[in-house]
């Protein structure tokens, strides 16, 4: 089954449901639809056309980590940064780190492989999923997520982001 909304009623939480909630929140952002997104290199093929000329926007890769212990992470970072998995098992004291399973990530984030975002921290957080966010985020003005598919991206101002943590009480790790 794929990840773009053509799927959504299949997920536990839909993409219009989240963008319901968002407005319900009063929290605003700019919705773009376009083909379905896999990976940073298609990210990178239409990312032009949401930019807005003065707005400092970040561009976002999507990492659903688990530990040993298996214990689960989202860990979001902008597009270009580099990730060595080791080392940042090792910056958040946690022991090596891998990838995990589509099934994990659609029991724990509510979602399918190729719509990894922050928002499915909506899901992560009744899951013990714990979240950590590139900190070049406290420094943009909008940050690009999908809404829980990979047809659709959110262009969504940096207090509203954090807006949306607090009204799901979701504690951000920042990534140096």
């Amino acid at each position: 089954m794929g990840a773009s909304s053509t799927f959504q009623d299949t997920l536990p939480l839909s993409s219009d449901a989240l963008l319901a909630q968002l407005d319900a929140w009063g929290l605003t952002y700019r919705l773009h639809t376009h083909t379905p997104l896999r990976t940073v290199e298609d990210a990178k093929g239409v990312e032009d056309q949401f930019l807005v000329p003065g707005e400092s926007t970040l561009c976002l890769k999507n990492l659903y980590l688990r530990d040993k212990k298996k214990r689960n992470y989202l860990v979001t970072l902008e597009q270009s940064r580099e990730i060595d998995l080791k080392a940042l098992g090792a910056e958040l004291g946690v022991g090596s780190l891998s990838f995990g399973s589509a099934d994990r990530l659609f029991q724990n984030l509510g979602i399918r492989p190729g719509a990894v975002s922050p928002l499915a921290m909506i899901n992560g957080v009744q899951n013990n999923v714990r979240f950590f966010m590139d900190a070049a985020a406290q420094q943009a003005d909008v940050i690009n997520m999908h809404p829980l598919v990979n047809d659709r991206t959110v262009a969504m101002a940096r207090g509203d982001m954090m807006a949306f943590f607090d009204q799901i009480k979701c504690e951000v790790g920042w990534l140096h």
